[in-house]
This record gives structure tokens, C-alpha cells and sequence, in this order.
């Protein structure tokens, strides 16, 4: 019986219905690359669900009649999709399948940034009622800046534009906007924002995108959203810009290194909102993921299958 692995201690009992026939193999919730190894050697995985770790050449070359990578999620940037085409194995993403949960995570977080929701809470737990002194920020009639505008992105935008927001995206690849949005480009986003949301895959030309320089370019006060991959942001000058007051609150759930590190700079930090990238993270995206890396990995292998016949 061929293997499929999963880097993950589960998977939703919908894809695993689909993957009938399979030995499937668990890795754990923080497999490390030794650990993925040593598991590509005993079973040959001819498929790898990846949920957590880092699969990179020396994993690939462990199993050798692998032949697709398939992402449990959308975010393929803990693939080495060069390792893998030079092996001639397919990388596949189950894009879509938890844009709803990432993009309601997203204006969780810029909901509670403009709305002080976690520094009140504290207050009023403590006993103190600050109406007289408050004051929050309506989003309404304000713009929003999109970076990456996929199925999170332009979910989040539409759930912008409901709330009358003025919304504007940069994107160089996306086609067939929907009217209520604006393509523009960084320096617009950078000028006009008044809240940035990324949502945009981690490359290594973006690696940094908000950083000293373009953060100082915002408007004074911006909110930063990043339900993306903390890579995209320098963390330092991020934190230098929400000491100041350049950045007037920042809601987070990545981060450059995850788990979070014990005494991270922006832990205890009032105006900034963090959550354990648990963007995606819900009973229904679960599932869809789920589904969707099983359907995805069955489709190439189906088709390599019948090349080889043919």
C-alpha cells in the first residue's frame, strides 16, 4: 500500500474518506526536518500533505518515488518548490479553501485596532469605565490598502466595502477586480492608506515589504494588518513605528518566527493585537484544507498514473 505523509498529528475525516487505500502517515504538530526525514526513509511516501515544518531537498530526496507536495492551506512558501520541480515532483496549493477564515480573522484584527478592543477590555476587567475619555476610530468613508488581492484579498475587500470603506490593492497578477475596488500601486498604498491588510504569498522580493522606509511613507497613524507571512514585515521597525505613533496600532498573526520566541519585543506592547496564526484556523477551513490537499494530490497522481499507461 503506497503512503501519503502528512506533517501533522490529523487530518479531517472528509479527506481522509477521499484517501481510502492510502497508509497514512502522521509526523506531529512541530515535526523537524531530521524527524521528516527519518519518515520518508521507512515509508517512501509517494505524496506529502504538508501542514507544519519545512519540507526542503534533503526531505525530498528521502522518499524517492515521491510525487507531489501538497499544501494544506494556500501558502506554499515552506516548500522548496526549486528542490522540487528539479525532482520532477508537482507542488499543489488548496488555494481558496480557508479565505473566508483568514479574511474574517483580518478585520477581527483591524476591528480591534481602530476600536481599542483588547486595551479596553483590560481597563474594564480592572474597573475602570473610560467613556469620558475614549475615543475610537470609524473606518467608514477611510481607505484601506490591500496587498495581494487572491481569494483572501478580495474577500477582505468585499467585507471592507461593506463597512463603506474606500478600498484600493495592489496586485501585479490580479485580473477582474470587482468595481468597488481600485488597483494602484505601492507607492499609492504607502500615500493614501489608512489601514494596510496584506495578503500576499512571502517571496524573496518581498521579504521586509514593510520596513523603515516604507513604513515612514504611510500616513502618520496607519493601522498595519498581516494575516499573511510575518516575513513580509520588519519586526523592529514595526515596533519603532507603533512606539512612535507612526503606526497607531498593528494587528499580527504571523510572525518571522513561529512559535512565537519567549520575550518577543511585541509581547506587552497595548497597540498591538496578536493571535497564533490561527488565521485559517477554524472547524470549517479545517475541512476545506483538508479536502482540498487530498483532492489536489489524488488529481496528480491520477494523472501521472495514466501517463505512465499511456
Amino acid at each position: 500500500m503506497s503512503a501519503i505523509l502528512v506533517t501533522g498529528a490529523d487530518l479531517a475525516p472528509q479527506a481522509l474518506d477521499l484517501l481510502q487505500g492510502f497508509d497514512i502517515v502522521y509526523a506531529g504538530k512541530t515535526p523537524t526536518e531530521e524527524d521528516l526525514i527519518a519518515l520518508c526513509q521507512r515509508h517512501d511516501p509517494v505524496a506529502i500533505i504538508v501542514r507544519y515544518g519545512k519540507v526542503g531537498a534533503a526531505v525530498m530526496d528521502a522518499a524517492p518515488s515521491l510525487k507531489v507536495i501538497s499544501k494544506h492551506g494556500s501558502g506554499t512558501d515552506t516548500i522548496d518548490k526549486v528542490a522540487a520541480q528539479a525532482r520532477g515532483i508537482e507542488v499543489v496549493a488548496a488555494v481558496g479553501a480557508n479565505a473566508a477564515a483568514v479574511a474574517e480573522q483580518a478585520l477581527a484584527l483591524l476591528l480591534a485596532c481602530a476600536k481599542s478592543v483588547v486595551p479596553l477590555d483590560k481597563r474594564m476587567h480592572a474597573g475602570h469605565w473610560d467613556k469620558a475619555t475614549h475615543k475610537s476610530l470609524e473606518l467608514g468613508g477611510r481607505t484601506v490598502g490591500l496587498i495581494g488581492l487572491g481569494a483572501i484579498g478580495l474577500r477582505f475587500a468585499r467585507m471592507a466595502h461593506a463597512l463603506d470603506m474606500r478600498v484600493i490593492g495592489f496586485d501585479p497578477f490580479a485580473k477582474n477586480l470587482p468595481d468597488y475596488l481600485t488597483a494602484v500601486d505601492l507607492d499609492t498604498i504607502w500615500r493614501e492608506s489608512d489601514a494596510i491588510s496584506l495578503h500576499c504569498p512571502l517571496t524573496d522580493d518581498n521579504r521586509g515589504l514593510l520596513n523603515v522606509d516604507t513604513l515612514a511613507r504611510c500616513k502618520r497613524g496607519v493601522i498595519v494588518v498581516n494575516t499573511a507571512r510575518g516575513g513580509l514585515i520588519d519586526e523592529a521597525a514595526l515596533l519603532a513605528a507603533v512606539q512612535s505613533g507612526q503606526v497607531s496600532g498593528a494587528g499580527l498573526d504571523s510572525f518571522a518566527v513561529e512559535p512565537m520566541i519567549a520575550n518577543h519585543p511585541f509581547q506587552g506592547q497595548e497597540r498591538i493585537v496578536l493571535s497564533p496564526h490561527i488565521g485559517g484556523v477554524t472547524s470549517d477551513a479545517y475541512v476545506n484544507m483538508g479536502v482540498g490537499a487530498a483532492r489536489n494530490l489524488l488529481a496528480v497522481l491520477e494523472r501521472r498514473t495514466a501517463a505512465a499507461g499511456a
